[in-house]
């Protein structure tokens, strides 16, 4: 057995509303086999991993894995389970799991939930199904290897990537909120909502934060400086750029001083109550090499001010939380060495290196050592019992300190001076660490007794979340309130349109409402992204990529997202609960690629889009559509409690009287006109023959478009007026280039568009039909990614319409061999018409010429094809004039 691939689905997905990995197994030689084919197996599993025997399986209760294997179960199901353990052992919880077949017998596909926040980089997932398959093939072998030594390196690598815990508890509150939430790669860093109401956020730090209060911030001397000038009490300090300069400051001072870098962070390189010449010479040696600018930066002397260290947290002017620090130490038991106890303490799970954990793992560096040494102990000393032994004197969580919360004593005098000094500075949210001798009375009056030591811009907030005495404080709420106050909106209005056929012309007209109703739209389509009717990003853009490039752009206002089956497919949706989901119609294409064989196939792909709708949403079905039609059927879809709205090109669809019965919505045509109906009211929206594009109604799927397109702007609350002043004058070759154009070519009127599946061709032959009363001749290319049942059913499609077929191959074969869908495309014409009249042709220029060719005066031509520019230019040569 061996691992073939891992791809990455980020966001909402066929399996999960969460991000899944998909890995693909290829069980080589144990093809067909089953755990009882190899005894002993289970037995050795779960002995190198007993936690496998909670696992539940579908049996839906703990045991229910060990019962499956002793029934016999494949061994892609089994590494399933093994892996969701060992993602458990490494503190990566995540419970969801899921195998199914996919390609050849022996290629199964493992879906494994993963993390929110895991970077899309990270091959953790990767590593842990490896590790796994070395499990299984050696519990099959007779011997289990021990995973102890990859575990722990994927462990790093896991606790590497992860959020930290400021960041992390922001993504939880804003989610809680219902706030979108997306990592920006391996960052600290997030991007909250949509659109025009994204905000972002780094650990502590927001985009509203002052820069110029991040370098106030940065620079001690400046800070106690304004602090000073505004009256709030700081302790007197020199900077000193050389050693005797800081002995020329303690001199002045007067001692006991603190000695530490201008512009450090993090409690490096700090050194409390000196008093002895050659402490500060020493302080300041190390002090002016930890500072960010390294050795010979400056430091500043201060006066040492007595009582206890806080840590104040203001946001937004107002104090959040406040807590107690002490600085890292261990207590003696008479019995074990200082080693000993800085060992034991460490094993507590809540420490971990730098800011993962909320506490901080203790060291025994340098400056440990010799505080250490000047309270008579060393690593190998063995304290008293009850004696606490210090390892630092600055109180801060990244050197080992600890927390208790002291929110709830805060004095109000306290609160304000802490409240000053964040405004004084500039900040809308930052940490002041002050030192009083209560935080719970008033500060004392006599100098010195009382002062602000720093300012902290992009506070670690684990002090407060997750204090080592006392209350939690959701701090990362208090932040989010900032940004998003009760009430405010963090999203902009999301329509998300799928289908087999007519998502492009649909979304095309919905962008175009909004826009007209006077919204910034952002769309994506397969032709690119457009913000505001400009395009931004040329590309086939009906992925979940380019939905994220939309709801990240700050200028957008409204969202309306082509969503194809390979994006679903492959990444999962760009989005989150969608305000509207438009179903255009399910039929057959794609078959045969990504694992699709049927209709049903696609039907669970599509529904995606229908389910993930917020509740109480808009969900516009096509009810002359029975595929699309029941996904108002599915579970998953009533449980979102949707606003149905149903369109058809005749009011007596099914399911239509009955819809209108019970109140609902529904949008046909009805003498001659685009109509709403809701209930016994009507409303007329526009004459059919005043549709842009459908060319007095002909163009029947240009009409079935333009009703799905009014349901949905109608759901967002477009007016009827401005939804038929969109339809009206969208001008196709504008506003809807390549679908269903119309060209005069000399005499022939060429029509060009992208049909590319049965269902689409067959559109494009009945408007021919009706549009100019004879079949005309068709030049037709279809894409190679087809299996080879659909393309001939495609092209059996066009014959039902066209008996004179010019037959050309795109530039692009998509994997197929020079002239195999050429030979695909002929048989398939003429087992649909055995009398048809195929011309093969070499290109697309060739093509477009034979079929003018054998056109007789007058006659239309249908141009299908893959890529729209080369058509574009091909009409310019050849002297095209657009018919509207």
């Amino acid at each position: 057995m061996r691992l073939d691939h891992v791809r990455r689905l980020s966001g909402p997905n066929v399996y999960l509303s969460r991000p899944v990995a998909v890995a693909r197994l290829d069980l080589r030689g144990l093809t067909g086999h089953e755990t009882t084919d190899h005894p002993g197996f289970a037995d050795r599993l779960v002995a190198a991993l007993p936690g496998l025997t909670s696992h539940h399986c579908s049996a839906g209760r703990p045991g229910g894995l060990l019962e499956a294997m002793a029934r016999g179960t494949y061994f892609g199901h089994v590494t399933e389970h093994v892996t969701l353990e060992l993602s458990g052992l490494i503190g990566r919880e995540v419970f969801f799991g899921r195998t199914v077949r996919a390609g050849g017998p022996g290629d199964y596909e493992v879906v494994l939930e993963c993390p929110r926040d895991e970077p899309p980089g990270s091959a953790v997932v990767e590593d842990l199904v490896g590790i796994a398959i070395r499990l299984v093939n050696g519990a099959i072998a007779g011997a289990v290897p021990d995973p102890a030594a990859d575990l722990a390196r994927v462990a790093a690598d896991h606790e590497a990537g992860r959020l930290g815990v400021s960041t992390a508890a922001l993504a939880r509150a804003a989610r809680r909120r219902g706030i979108p939430v997306r990592r920006v790669g391996g960052l600290n860093l997030l991007r909250l909502g949509y659109g025009r109401h994204r905000r972002t956020v780094w650990a502590a730090m927001t985009d509203a934060t002052s820069a110029i209060g991040m370098e106030v911030a940065a620079d001690k001397r400046l800070t106690h400086r304004l602090l000073a000038d505004a009256g709030l009490p700081v302790p007197e300090g020199r900077v000193a750029g050389s050693a005797a300069e800081a002995l020329e400051a303690l001199r002045e001072i007067g001692g006991p001083v603190v000695v530490k870098p201008l512009a450090g962070h993090q409690g490096e390189g700090v050194h409390i109550e000196l008093t002895s010449p050659p402490e500060v010479v020493a302080a300041f040696t190390a002090a002016a090499g930890a500072g960010d600018g390294g050795a010979g930066g400056e430091v500043l002397v201060e006066t040492y001010v007595p009582g206890r260290d806080y840590r104040v947290l203001v946001v937004g002017g107002r104090v959040a939380a406040a807590a107690e620090l002490t600085a890292a130490r261990v207590t003696g038991d008479g019995a074990a060495t200082v080693a000993a106890l800085v060992e034991r303490v460490n094993a507590d799970p809540a420490r971990g290196a730098g800011h993962d954990r909320p506490l901080t793992r203790l060291a025994l560096g340098p400056a440990e050592l010799a505080l250490l040494a000047r309270q008579g102990h060393g690593p190998l000393t063995v304290p008293a019992d009850g004696e606490t032994v210090w390892l630092r004197r600055n109180a801060n969580l990244s050197t080992g300190g600890t927390s208790r919360d002291v929110t709830g004593d805060v004095h109000p005098d306290v609160a304000g001076v802490c409240v000053r000094a964040a405004a004084t500075v500039g900040m809308d949210v930052c940490g002041i660490d002050l030192r009083l001798p209560d935080i719970g009375s008033a500060p004392p009056e006599e100098r010195g007794a009382a002062g602000i030591l720093e300012v902290n811009a992009a506070p670690g907030l684990r002090m407060h979340l997750a204090p080592h005495e006392g209350d939690r404080r959701d701090v990362a709420a208090d932040i989010i309130g900032l940004l998003y106050p009760e009430g405010a909106p963090s999203r902009v209005p999301v329509v998300s349109v799928t289908g087999t056929n007519g998502k492009t012309t649909t979304v095309r007209m919905i962008a175009h409402m909004l826009e007209l109703r006077g919204l910034r739209t952002g769309m994506t389509s397969t032709e690119g992204v457009y913000v505001g009717g400009r395009l931004v990003h040329r590309s086939d853009a009906s992925g979940p990529r380019s939905a994220e490039m939309v709801l990240g752009d700050r200028s957008v206002e409204a969202a309306v997202l082509e969503t194809a089956r390979g994006g679903i497919v492959r990444r999962g949706l760009g989005y989150d609960r969608a305000d509207v989901a438009v179903v255009t119609n399910i039929t057959r294409d794609h078959l045969g690629m990504d694992g699709t064989e049927s209709l049903d196939d696609l039907v669970e792909i599509k529904a995606l889009v229908a389910e993930e709708i917020r509740r109480g949403g808009h969900l516009v079905l096509n009810a002359e559509d029975a595929a699309a039609a029941g996904l108002a059927e599915r579970r998953a879809v009533r449980e979102r409690e949707p606003v149905l709205r149903y369109f058809a090109l005749s009011p007596g669809a099914p399911g239509i009287a009955a819809h209108l019965r019970g109140g609902g919505t529904a949008y046909f045509v009805e003498r001659g006109r685009l109509t709403e109906a809701r209930g016994d009211r009507r409303v007329g929206v526009l004459p059919v023959e005043e549709v842009a594009g459908a060319f007095g109604g002909h163009a029947r799927h240009v009409v079935a478009n333009a009703l799905a397109a009014v349901a949905a702007g109608r759901a967002l609350g477009v007016p009827v007026e401005v939804a038929a002043e969109a339809l009206r004058s969208f001008e196709p070759h504008g506003r809807n280039p390549g679908r269903g154009c119309v060209y005069r070519v000399g005499d022939n009127p060429v029509l060009v568009d992208y049909a590319h599946n049965p269902a689409a061709v067959a559109a494009m032959g009945a408007f021919v039909e009706r549009r100019w009363g004879r079949n005309g001749v068709a030049a037709v290319t279809l894409p190679g990614d087809r299996c080879d049942a659909l393309v001939t059913e495609t092209a059996r499609a066009v014959s039902g319409t066209f008996g004179r077929v010019v037959v050309y191959e795109d530039e692009d074969l998509r994997g197929r061999r020079s002239g195999e869908m050429t030979r695909l495309i002929v048989e398939g014409l003429r087992e649909g018409r055995p009398d048809v009249r195929p011309h093969p042709a070499g290109d697309l220029k060739g093509a477009l010429t034979s079929a003018l060719d054998i056109a007789g005066p007058g006659e239309p031509v249908l141009l299908l094809y893959e890529k729209l520019q080369p058509v574009t230019e091909l009409l310019d040569t050849l002297g095209a004039v657009p018919v509207l």
